[in-house]
Order: structure tokens, then C-alpha cells, then sequence
């Protein structure tokens, strides 16, 4: 009698609500890596004032170098087993995190004056101040420096970070010293916790952000002195923030360690790789421009050759070189091209090696997805900017939580169920939803050229901001980029649940 062996389901096979996970995950990182973080580059780097330009390079280099000070950590306490002892770690960490956190209050709560109409307050937050004068070459404030080279309150930010980090997992290696279970538990409960804490607490800072406009609330709380009131209620605002921040990292975190537990022999390599070859090349690049970028610019300027000198640079004062000089169109289109066509390659051999090397790409894919997140923190740090960044960061935190929950194998049992008619649509209207919810969270920040508004939004439609003096309103608040982000969500999320219901397989 023949006997009908049961075929074994391919281990390649996952069900469409994780594979839909994935993709968005990817189209995120695409989008930024290629669109939006080479355009961003083009821009500083044509502006007429290269401060904002240093301010970038400097904000890249501490998100690359921070990044691979965390990676390190992690190696040095589980690869495979803790070559330092985690109690260092843990005292230097609380070091790094006493230091950045004063660094950043100081740099945002001292100095500050009353801004004119159309700037924004900085207090003492960029460094060198007008005032500076610390040998000075080439017209500089601070040797070569220009005014405003350095956010300190950026710097401060990334101390504070790689301290909690290395407190965080010198924590865990503690515990794992005392606990010889080396399993992944999944999305634990604290972690499916901190997610939908993190979650809440944005979606209470964008209602609030929708509703009030923090000038017009500080003017109606302290209408003698309006000045300290916004600084009262965006500080209420940034500690919203900043716990959502906190808690979605510690749940990324926390996955991402578990995720890498059981197999830490064959991703500790690939974790290093992302921290060496990435993010420390990266820092470092992102340093050296930082630090020659006007030397670069008196050098340039004396290319005569071919008419280089003019077709690179563009200089408004012969007297005052470099400190008039920026780099030209051409200049900001050869950089452009140079780093999309290294991120296009990345993505590239992300998809050809996503077989071979799985555990290398989703690690690269979620550390890709953190920084990401801090980049926009990092570079957005001037008060204008820096609520709406936070925003930002806390929605790709949890983008990165949930796609490590979904990175592990067992996330979902593929059912028996083909996509279908059903199916097929269901998969095309959660994309949909999706992308244009997205295109309406996105449309909160307005960086200057950084971002183009998708949908309109200014807020206070129930508080608005105060006119100028002796001036009308001239722009109304509008909701509309928040109430397509909630419908559009909503609708996403229903589909998204009968999607997993019906257990299709991919």
C-alpha cells in the first residue's frame, strides 16, 4: 500500500499580515535613504549660510558614532560572553546620562531671550555665539568655525542616549548572568506595553498639538509674560514626548535583544558589520565634513582649473572667503548622486542577500530603522522643530517594535486560506490606507525645505496662535493632515485585522 508522506510546509513561507509588515517597513526606508535624505543634503548644502550645513554633518556624525558606541556595548556584554564586566557599563552610563542631560537642559534653559518676529529662540543651544572669539582663521568664530557650527543641545541629546543604552543592556547582562534562559520570549507583555503607552502618549500629544497652539495657551496662562509660559508648555510638551521616546525605545530594545538571544553566534558578526562598516563610517565621514567644510571651501575657491573654483562654489564677497561662500548647484547634485547611488546599492543587496542572509538584513533592517528615527530627532533640534521631531521619532520606534516583534519566524502560523479575490484586496486597500495616513502624519513638520507639505496643517483650531502686533491673522488652523492620518489609520487597522483573521499565506 503506498503511503502519501505529508509535504512539509517550506520554512520560507509567512502569512500576508507579516509579509505586509515587511514591506512597509522596507518602503520606509527606501523612501528616506533615496528620496528624502539626499534632497535634505542638496539643500544644506546650497543654503547661503553653511551653518545649518555644519549643524547637519554634526548631528549625522554623533547619530553614526553614538550608534556604534551602542553596538559595541552590546557586543562587548554578549558576544558570547560579557568580555567587561556590565557593572562598568552601568556606572559609566549613568556618567554619560547625568553629563548629557545637563548639556541639554543648559543648552536649551539658559540665555534665552524674547525672539523677534519670524525667529526662533535659542538661548545658549548653538555654539560658537556671536560673541565667541577663540583663535579665529579664516574669519571664524572658533578657529575656522562660523556661528552656530555646533547644536549643544544635539550633543547632549546623543550623550544621554548612548548612556541610557549602556545601562539598559548592562541591566539585562546582569540579569542573564543570574538567569541561564537564552530563549527569544516573543513580544512579551511589557513589551506589547510599552508599545501602546508609547503610542498613546502621541496620539495625546498630536490631539493636543491639533487643538492648542502652545504661543496662544502660554499668552492666556501668563499674558504678562507669554515668553515664559511657551516655554513652560512646550517643556510639558517635551516630557510627553520624551517619555513616549523612551518607552518605545526600551521596547525596541528589549525585542531586538531577544530577537538576537538564541542565535547570537550567527548575528553578533552581522550586528558588528552594521556598526562598523555602517554606522561608523558614516559618523566618521559625516565628522570630517563637519570639520573641514570651510577649509574645503578657501581651498576650492582657488581651483582655477577648467573654471572649477566657480562651477563648485558660489562666494558673495571676495573679502569675505570662506565665510561668504557656499557650495553650488553642481556641487550639491554630485554629492546627491553619489549618496543615493550607495544607499540604492544597499537596498540592492539587501533583496538579493534577503535568502542567504537573513539574519544580516533584518538586523541591518531594524537598526536602519532606529536610527532613522534618531537622525530626525538629532537634526531637528531647534525649538521650532523639536516637538514635531520628537512626534516623528516616536511613530518610527514603533514602526521599528513591531517589525522585530514580526522578524521572528513563529510570529504568525500560516493558514490554509489563499489570498483570493478577498484577499487580494485586502492586501491593496492596507497598502492604500497606509501610505495616505502616513502622507498626512508627515505633513505635521514644516523643516524648511527639509519636507514639502502633503496636506494642510497648522495648529490651534481651538487655541489659536496670537497675531502679531498690529497685525492681522493670516493663516488659519486646519486639521486636516491629522483627521486624514485617523481615518485613513482607522480604516488601515480594520483591514489589517481581517487580513490576519483570515490567516492567508504568502
Amino acid at each position: 500500500m503506498q503511503q502519501v508522506v505529508p509535504q512539509r510546509e517550506s520554512a520560507e513561507r509567512m502569512s500576508w499580515a507579516r509579509a505586509l509588515i515587511f514591506g512597509v517597513g522596507f518602503f520606509f526606508i527606501a523612501m528616506i535613504l533615496i528620496g528624502q535624505f539626499p534632497g535634505f543634503i542638496f539643500f544644506k548644502m546650497t543654503e547661503a549660510n553653511l551653518a545649518e550645513f555644519q549643524r547637519a554633518c554634526a548631528a549625522l556624525a554623533v547619530v553614526g558614532l553614538g550608534g556604534f558606541a551602542i553596538v559595541q556595548v552590546i557586543v562587548l556584554l554578549f558576544d558570547p560572553k560579557p568580555l567587561i564586566p556590565p557593572g562598568i557599563f552601568t556606572g559609566l552610563g549613568a556618567i554619560l546620562t547625568a553629563v548629557g542631560l545637563a548639556l541639554a537642559l543648559w543648552a536649551t534653559g539658559t540665555g534665552c531671550v524674547p525672539a523677534a518676529a519670524g525667529q526662533s529662540v535659542t538661548c545658549n543651544q548653538y555654539f560658537p555665539y556671536a560673541s565667541t572669539h577663540l583663535w579665529p582663521v579664516l574669519g571664524g568664530k572658533f578657529l575656522w568655525f562660523q556661528i552656530g557650527a555646533v547644536d549643544l543641545s544635539m550633543v547632549g541629546i546623543g550623550i544621554l542616549t548612548v548612556g541610557l543604552a549602556m545601562i539598559f543592556y548592562s541591566v539585562l547582562a546582569i540579569r542573564e548572568q543570574r538567569n541561564p534562559d537564552r530563549r527569544d520570549l516573543g513580544t512579551t507583555p511589557a513589551i506589547r506595553g510599552m508599545i501602546i503607552v508609547g503610542t498613546l502618549l502621541l496620539l495625546l500629544f498630536l490631539a493636543f498639538y491639533t487643538l492648542v497652539n502652545d504661543q496662544g495657551l502660554a499668552l492666556i496662562l501668563f499674558p504678562k509674560r507669554p515668553f515664559v509660559g511657551q516655554k513652560l508648555v512646550d517643556l510639558v510638551e517635551a516630557i510627553v514626548l520624551g517619555a513616549a521616546i523612551f518607552v518605545t525605545l526600551a521596547a525596541f530594545a528589549l525585542r531586538f535583544h531577544y530577537l538576537m538571544r538564541p542565535v547570537r553566534k550567527k548575528t553578533m558578526s552581522g550586528l558588528y558589520m552594521v556598526g562598523a562598516i555602517g554606522l561608523a563610517q558614516t559618523g566618521a565621514i559625516s565628522l570630517l565634513a563637519w570639520i573641514v567644510t570651510y577649509p574645503l571651501l578657501a581651498w576650492m575657491h582657488n581651483w582655477s582649473f577648467i573654471g572649477l573654483n566657480t562651477y563648485l562654489t558660489v562666494c558673495g564677497l571676495q573679502s569675505n572667503i570662506p565665510g561668504s561662500c557656499t557650495f553650488s548647484q553642481q556641487a550639491g547634485y554630485i554629492i546627491d548622486a553619489i549618496i543615493t547611488s550607495n544607499f540604492l546599492l544597499f537596498l540592492i543587496l539587501g533583496v538579493v542577500f534577503a535568502k542567504s542572509h537573513r539574519n544580516l538584513v533584518v538586523i541591518a533592517s531594524v537598526v536602519t530603522v532606529a536610527i532613522i528615527g534618531g537622525t530626525t530627532l538629532m537634526l531637528h533640534t531647534d525649538p521650532s522643530q523639536i516637538l514635531v521631531a520628537m512626534a516623528l521619532t516616536v511613530a518610527m520606534l514603533i514602526l521599528a517594535g513591531i517589525w522585530t516583534s514580526v522578524a521572528r519566524r513563529d510570529f504568525a502560523r500560516v493558514g490554509e486560506n489563499n489570498l483570493g479575490c478577498m484577499g487580494q484586496w485586502l492586501v491593496i486597500g492596507t497598502c492604500l490606507f497606509i501610505y495616505i495616513a502616513a502622507f498626512g502624519f508627515f505633513s505635521l513638520p514644516i523643516f524648511s525645505n527639509d519636507t514639502e507639505a502633503n496636506i494642510l496643517f497648522t495648529s490651534g483650531t481651538v487655541i489659536q496662535a496670537p497675531a502679531p502686533v498690529g497685525q492681522p491673522i493670516t493663516t488659519l488652523p486646519s486639521s486636516d493632515a491629522i483627521i486624514t492620518m485617523v481615518i485613513m489609520g482607522i480604516l488601515a487597522l480594520i483591514q489589517f485585522y481581517f487580513l490576519i483573521r483570515n490567516r492567508y499565506k504568502a
